[in-house]
């Protein structure tokens, strides 16, 4: 128990036991991370977040080295030793920690996790990097996964998509993301915010593209940001921001937010226009509970209703003037946002979420007036769940027709439009807007 303890104030103790449960369980980060880090100081939950985020972005790399610095595989049931290899690698090869203080501090782990066996093959795994670093490095570069850090299935529908940006997609990945704010323009202004932002000694540049939206130079806690606990800003990227600007929510209208949760394009359209009727929409009550605690925050109130949106069995029948779907997908462009995707991600998985998106499509088509438009949107790069699912829907249905989204973001598509992963500092996201014919 003392052991457990110690490890529970211990970051990179910490950070084993959430790379662990990424890579053997497939928990995702934004699930795991808000109660893994309660025990530890700030400081050193700033290093622990470091250690998760960096190893799982570098994780194919990183486990390309540590095949060729084993002389065996590991066992399963010693997952935890080898997730604390990586983290190891990890601090060698990207950080710049002493190199003897990352290897020592490092060991000392294994007898946090009660694996004092492990000891002396940490210390000469990390010690035979060290060593043997500009050979491993040499060969990783031959080797496309471990050069690009992504999975082969994910590097080949990339390439095959975009045969001229996938490098740039993949180096955009693999940085680390800006940290982007919405202004709630129902309480402040954007330059009112700016300022209160430098009166903290917190620079930022306001967005190109998104008008409420401010581009931080530097991550920070919320608890840093001034109003943020009063509803003044909020934390999204400046690509998710355009959704509730397509949808344009005029007062009176009945809209829709499907696949809602977490909130952030709910609060957003409510802070656009407050006098619309919001049904906010999500298959995970446990999620929706976080759509409700964002909108509280906001001072705002939407309807929540927790159901399958494939399904028309919550319908009461009165059709929608706006439908906002944030469609389930690949998220293929926010991989720097979330880098556990590389690992929790698998090429099977694509053909199963393009169904899913073509059967909410359908159900929530039904849903709208004539005359009405639905948004559709992801946060995916790959076409096929993009402007492919989008024009195979407009050839199927005549009462369909596609509103073309000018804007001088992203790039034209087929149907709709492409934003690339840090283009203007935005992460990858696709829109397409699709009018139902028939109304006035």
């Amino acid at each position: 128990m003392a052991a457990r303890a110690k490890g529970g104030e211990n970051p990179r103790a910490v950070a084993v036991s959430v790379i662990t449960r990424v890579m053997q369980e497939g928990q995702s980060l934004s699930t795991l991370l808000p109660h893994s880090f309660h025990s530890l100081a700030p400081e050193r939950r700033a290093l622990a977040q470091e250690l998760c985020y960096g190893t799982l972005r570098w994780a194919p790399r990183l486990q390309a080295f540590l095949e060729r610095l084993l002389d065996k595989p590991l066992k399963a049931k010693e997952s935890d030793v080898q997730s604390l290899l990586l983290l190891g690698l990890y601090q060698l090869a990207c950080m710049e920690i002493p190199a003897h203080a990352a290897v020592s501090e490092t060991v000392a782990v294994t007898a946090l996790l009660n694996k004092g066996w492990a000891k002396g093959l940490v210390n000469a795994v990390l010690r035979r990097f060290l060593r043997e670093r500009e050979a491993l490095e040499a060969k990783a570069a031959q080797d496309p996964v471990a050069a690009t850090a992504h999975p082969a299935w994910l590097l080949a529908l990339l390439q095959q998509a975009w045969p001229q940006e996938w490098q740039g997609i993949v180096d955009a990945n693999n940085r680390r993301p800006p940290m982007a704010l919405r202004v709630n323009r129902s309480r402040t202004s954007r330059a009112d915010y700016l300022q209160a932002l430098q009166a903290e000694g917190l620079a930022a540049e306001p967005s190109v593209h998104a008008p409420d939206a401010l581009v931080l130079e530097r991550p920070v806690n919320v608890e840093q940001l001034p109003g943020f606990e009063r509803g003044e800003v909020s934390v999204q990227d400046c690509a998710a921001q355009l959704a509730a600007l397509l949808v344009a929510p005029q007062p009176g209208m009945r809209v829709l937010d499907a696949c809602a949760a977490p909130g952030g394009k709910t609060g957003h359209l409510l802070e656009i226009c407050s006098d619309i009727e919001l049904i906010a929409l999500d298959i995970e009550k446990k999620r929706l509970a976080r759509v409700e605690e964002n909108l509280a925050r906001l001072g705002l109130k939407a309807r929540l209703i927790a159901a399958d949106a494939a399904s028309p069995a919550w319908w009461d029948g009165t059709p929608f003037d706006r439908i906002l779907l944030d469609a389930p997908c690949s998220a293929s462009g926010v991989i720097r946002r979330h880098p556990d995707i590389k690992l929790l991600r698998h090429g099977e998985d694509i053909p199963r979420l393009v169904a899913l998106q073509a059967a909410i499509l359908e159900t929530l088509w039904t849903m709208l007036r004539p005359g009405g438009v639905l948004v559709y949107a992801t946060c995916s790069v790959l076409p096929q769940e993009n402007a492919g699912q989008l024009a195979n829907f407009l050839a199927n249905h005549d009462d369909a027709k596609e509103r073309p989204v000018e804007a001088g973001w992203g790039q034209r598509a087929e149907v709709g439009r492409q934003i690339l992963p840090d283009q203007d500092r935005m992460d990858g996201f696709y829109y397409a807007c699709i009018e139902k014919t028939g109304g006035d």
